[in-house]
C-alpha cells in the first residue's frame, strides 16, 4: 500500500494558496473548483505551476477539513480572489507515497503514523499531501501516486511518557472545555 517511509529534510517553496475550512462532507465539492481558482490564478500570473499540488492540513478534526490547497510557484503570487501567497518551509518531514486511488488514504496514513511512532519520531500536528499523480494523468486509480509527508518535531525519548503527556494533554483540554461549557 506504501512505500517504506523515509526521514528527509525538505526545501523551502514559494507557494499560492487557498484556505478552507469545510464540514467533511463538502470536501469533495470544493476541492476541484480550489485547484481550478489556485491554478488558473499562477497560469495567468506566469509563475507555475512549478510542480504538483498539494494540501497542507492544518489540523485534523474527524468532522471538519481545516486546509490550504497549494501550488508551488517560481515567484510570488500576487493576490486574487481566494488565492494568496504563502510558502512551505524547509522542514524535516517523514515521507511515504501511497501507490492507488484516494479512498485508501485513511489506511495509509494509519499505517505511516504507526511507522512513525514505531521508529520514535514526534509528528507535528499538521501534514500534507502531495498529488504526483492522479485523474488528470491515468484513469486507473492503480497509477495514482499520493505523497504523504508529516512534519516531524523531534524524537520520543521516552514512548510512555510521551503516551501519558498526550493523555494529561487531552485531559487538560477536556477540563478546560468543560470550564467554557
Amino acid at each position: 500500500m506504501i512505500d517504506t517511509p523515509q526521514v528527509i529534510q525538505t526545501g523551502a517553496q514559494l507557494t499560492a494558496i487557498i484556505h478552507l475550512t469545510v464540514p467533511r462532507s463538502e470536501m469533495r465539492t470544493v476541492m476541484g473548483p480550489g485547484i481550478d481558482e489556485v491554478i488558473a490564478a499562477v497560469k495567468a500570473q506566469g509563475i507555475g505551476p512549478a510542480g504538483p499540488w498539494f494540501t497542507h492540513h492544518l489540523k485534523m478534526d474527524p468532522a471538519t477539513f481545516d486546509f490550504e490547497i497549494c501550488v508551488p510557484v517560481i515567484a510570488p503570487v500576487v493576490a486574487v480572489g481566494r488565492v494568496k501567497p504563502g510558502h512551505w518551509p524547509a522542514m524535516k518531514v517523514a515521507r511515504t507515497v501511497l501507490h492507488g486511488g484516494y479512498e485508501g488514504l485513511g489506511g495509509a496514513w494509519g499505517e505511516f503514523y504507526a511507522w512513525i511512532k514505531a521508529n520514535g519520531h514526534e509528528p507535528a500536528p499538521d501534514l500534507y499531501e502531495c498529488y504526483v499523480a492522479g485523474p488528470e494523468s491515468s484513469l486507473d486509480p492503480a497509477n495514482w501516486r499520493t505523497e504523504l509527508n508529516s512534519p516531524l518535531i523531534g524524537l520520543r525519548t521516552n514512548t510512555r511518557e510521551s503516551d501519558h503527556r498526550e493523555k494529561r494533554g487531552a485531559d487538560r483540554e477536556d477540563n478546560q472545555a468543560v470550564d467554557r461549557g
